[in-house]
């Protein structure tokens, strides 16, 4: 992550607000704001974005009607457009869509952890999402190889974020919140064209089946 300001190029600095990321360039990268500030990281590798889309697909498929699944949306975390996080995944209910991004807390925030978010990923955004009324948040782990990928399910509770459930491997991730759902996280990251059979936890692959 790279913290940048305005203040080494303007004489008169100001805390930079979401207008201000319209004229960032179109390279990849992801620009966020926190306190007025750029934070910016790499552009996703190719197995961020593999996961990504296949936990998109699996939340598609076990979500009830009414319900948005928004990759990369943004969101303002203050009235005054200097604090916008962009979560990799997020879940609303449709009447709670926003234009042209969200102002109030959606139902689930999901982050998938590369080498360099880390630290944010665990401690800062976890932070930032309770103190917002996230009121749940998950954490992808992906792992060296398909069976070390891991899944963490955090809960608000009293304002601040509690374990609720994790997964690794093989095992199940199950979840009621934002609505019945459940993740085998070893098909996440699988390099295998039959995931989309199994990644819920129904279907059992012939070669685990002898």
């Amino acid at each position: 992550m790279v913290l940048m300001s305005i203040g080494e190029t303007d004489p008169h600095p100001r805390p930079l607000t979401v207008e201000d990321l319209e004229h960032t360039p179109d390279d990849g990268k992801r620009y966020e704001l926190v306190d007025g500030r750029l934070d910016v990281s790499p552009a996703p590798s190719l197995l961020h974005a593999d996961i990504n889309e296949r936990l998109s697909i699996a939340l598609f498929r076990q979500s009830p009607k009414g319900f948005i699944r928004a990759s990369g949306a943004g969101i303002n975390f203050n009235a005054d457009r200097t604090h916008h996080r962009i979560p990799d995944l997020s879940v609303i209910h449709r009447s709670a869509r926003e234009e042209p991004y969200l102002t109030r807390p959606p139902l689930l925030a999901v982050e998938i952890v590369s080498k360099s978010s880390v630290f944010h990923d665990h401690h800062i955004k976890r932070f930032e999402y309770a103190k917002f009324g996230i009121e749940s948040y998950w954490i992808v782990n992906p792992g060296e190889v398909a069976e070390e990928a891991g899944i963490i399910e955090l809960r608000l509770e009293d304002g601040q974020y509690r374990d609720a459930s994790r997964a690794v491997g093989r095992d199940v991730f199950k979840t009621d919140a934002p609505f019945p759902f459940s993740l085998v996280p070893y098909w996440l990251q699988a390099d295998t064209d039959d995931w989309a059979d199994h990644i819920d936890g129904s279907g059992i692959p012939e070669e685990e089946s002898t």
